[in-house]
């Protein structure tokens, strides 16, 4: 298990070293002079020279690099162009957003996802397994920031039950804060537990196929009573891998939602950074969502490494 484990992290260290060039270049070679921005059209060239070398964007892309991933290692992420603050405080204020609303999704989906892989497994080729295969397409199929739009539709609008949009905040009490983020939380977990109840169904039905059930079922258990005791265990095996990857995606890909319901999380601060060539922010930011991600990859590797056994031995 100590070996797999070791393995494992060498590769994610290798990950994050490849992701960071990648991202440091990627966001170099966007056009456009982040001092210029800040300083408007009318400002003289000397001023825009000043303030590039006050940012240190007249240093080589090398000493930049170092500087920008030292300081990363350091906890230091640098400083905001826009803000005027540290990049680590704006990420922890806005990570109290994210990082609530991603779990709130996840679990959500994944409440609602394996009990319906479950029926639809246990009613393989019925009008119910049918029906739940074609519902779940749908939401596959749907955009979420469409299905968004049509929540704050109903919900907001017409019901007035919840708010269109906005975040109080942590201080004005749990239930406040779980409210506001409801509708977008729901607005993610559509097509996410549409993905894990098609992969819990296909992974139960190929579990139950399997010679130890059969044997199972002769030695007298029920068909739940295999499907309970000896399947479901291992038919959870490539559902933690969609479940690790589904929080990843929630907490670094939901840009387009937190816009739309206008919470103060990391997407947002994304776009905001993108609009205001905030290039510090960004990739700061894109490198930290990479590291959750390839983190996420690596705790569902040892959860897998937990589940099967035969995993440690490779």
């Amino acid at each position: 298990m100590l070996r797999f484990a070791v393995t494992r992290f060498i590769s994610l260290a290798l990950s994050l070293l490849v992701a960071s060039v990648v991202i440091f270049a990627v966001i170099e070679v966007i056009p456009g002079d982040p001092a210029s921005y800040m300083l408007g059209m009318n400002a003289s060239p000397e001023a825009v020279e000043a303030l590039r070398e006050r940012l240190g964007l007249n240093d080589s892309l090398p000493l930049r690099y170092v500087d920008w991933i030292t300081g990363m290692l350091a906890g230091d992420f640098g400083q905001s162009y826009t803000y005027k603050v540290p990049v680590a405080d704006l990420v922890a204020q806005r990570l109290w957003v994210s990082l609530p609303l991603a779990a709130y999704a996840l679990i959500l989906s994944t409440l609602i996802a394996i009990p319906i892989g479950l029926v639809a497994a246990a009613k393989r080729g019925s009008m119910t397994d049918y029906s739940i295969m074609g519902v779940t397409q749908l939401g596959i199929a749907l955009p979420n920031f469409w299905f968004a739009m049509l929540l704050v539709l109903v919900f907001s609008v017409s019901l007035r039950w919840f708010a269109a949009g906005g975040f109080p905040g942590w201080d004005a009490g749990l239930w406040p804060g779980l409210k506001a983020l409801t509708l977008p939380a729901v607005a993610l977990a559509l097509p996410q537990a549409s993905i894990l109840a098609r992969v819990m169904r296909s992974a139960l039905i190929d579990t139950l196929g399997q010679d130890y059930i059969r044997t199972a079922r002769a030695k007298g258990l029920t068909r739940r009573q295999a499907t309970v005791r000896h399947a479901l265990r291992n038919a959870l095996i490539p559902v933690l891998t969609i479940i690790g990857l589904q929080f990843s995606f929630l907490l670094a890909g939901a840009i387009i939602i937190e816009n739309v319901f206008y919470l103060p999380g990391l997407g947002r601060l994304i776009f905001q950074g993108i609009t205001q060539r905030d290039l510090i922010v960004v990739e700061s930011l894109v490198m930290l969502l990479v590291f959750a991600v390839i983190l996420v990859t690596f705790l569902v590797d040892i959860a897998y490494a937990a589940v099967d056994p035969r995993l440690r031995k490779r």
